[in-house]
């Protein structure tokens, strides 16, 4: 059961309207590191979370999330509420109103589709989607997930405080973006006090490729300048040999399946019905004249006379051939 308190969890205090600012705030209203798909990400995660304390402990920060929720839809509908008047009841001059709508910005989201409140879409006006929500039921793994979408969500708080010089407006964010961080550390709580915790799962990794490193990208760069703790030490093989980054296995490196001698025949039926000629050259639109560049890719000035191309024949009445009427 739920119960909702009519005080908000952080006072707003908005200095001035500003539609444009407004928008910007629907990042985390709607965007996939805002406070909805923190709420269902939690929420959905605590259900179906089968040890006691996590589960409480999911519930209260899913909880928390829609309460933050509400200090943004607030923060957006203090923005929009000198504009929301002015809309609807047309005080102000055509161009006057649009000077308010879009200084800057595309405030119109809010403003005109909306009527100043707060909508389930990001700043870009992209609509919230449970496609944020990237719970796989394993907690290892979720707790990973959640602790780097707090992460995220602290990054786009402090975006958001540099857009504004609204001293309220800063703090409310300054305090949103500071829950971000306690819930990190329940998160990091709670994932190392599952033991084991890595790698996520039941099963252990196979010995013989859980410690290589196999260095694909190489060039012309010092090598040595590019190894870190994350290649680099007892713990790691570091593998640069091209030979000994294909079939590790010790296969042959093919893909094989074995068939009836049935299916095996139907295969090769449509393998030599699909097959190319390899002989042949056979005209196509582009060696026709389909446009410029046509049936070649090499320019005419230094190709000799008997390769260059031969202008197009006159039709009847005079003109190319390949010309319209």
């Amino acid at each position: 059961m739920f119960a909702h308190n009519k005080r908000l969890m952080y006072t707003v205090r908005v200095s001035d309207p500003n539609p444009v600012l407004a928008n910007f705030m629907l990042e985390q209203f709607g965007g996939p590191q805002g406070e909805l798909a923190a709420a269902m990400r939690y929420f959905t995660q605590a259900i179906g979370e089968e040890d006691p304390g996590r589960k409480d402990m999911l519930f209260d920060i899913a909880t928390e999330e829609l309460s933050h929720l509400e200090i943004i839809g607030h923060i957006v509908c203090m923005l929009n509420k000198g504009v929301k008047g002015k809309l609807a009841e047309g005080m102000l001059e055509e161009g006057e109103l649009f000077r308010h709508l879009n200084a800057g910005g595309d405030s119109h989201v809010t403003s005109i589709l909306y009527g100043g409140g707060p909508a389930l879409v990001n700043s870009a006006g992209v609509p919230w989607t449970a496609a944020y929500v990237d719970s796989i039921g394993e907690p290892t793994a979720d707790l990973r997930s959640n602790i780097a979408a707090e992460s995220r969500a602290k990054i786009v708080y402090e975006r958001l405080i540099n857009l504004t010089d609204d001293p309220g407006v800063k703090e409310a964010l300054g305090f949103l973006m500071t829950r971000e961080v306690a819930h990190q550390k329940s998160f990091e709580k709670a994932l190392y006090s599952i033991e084991p915790n890595f790698p996520p799962g039941k099963l252990p990794g196979l010995p013989d490729f859980a410690d290589k490193y196999y260095d694909m990208s190489q060039g012309d760069s010092d090598d040595k300048a590019l190894r870190g703790p994350w290649n680099k030490g007892e713990q790691w093989e570091f593998v640069s040999e091209r030979e000994d980054q294909q079939a590790v296995d010790g296969g042959d490196g093919t893909a094989s399946v074995k068939l009836s001698a049935k299916d095996r025949k139907l295969v090769e039926a449509m393998a030599a019905r699909g097959a190319s000629n390899l002989e042949g050259n056979p005209v196509t639109g582009a060696d026709l004249g389909a446009g410029p560049g046509a049936g070649t890719t090499t320019p005419v000035e230094v190709r000799d006379d008997s390769s260059a191309a031969k202008p197009a024949a006159k039709s009847p009445n005079g003109r190319n051939g390949n010309s319209r009427k």
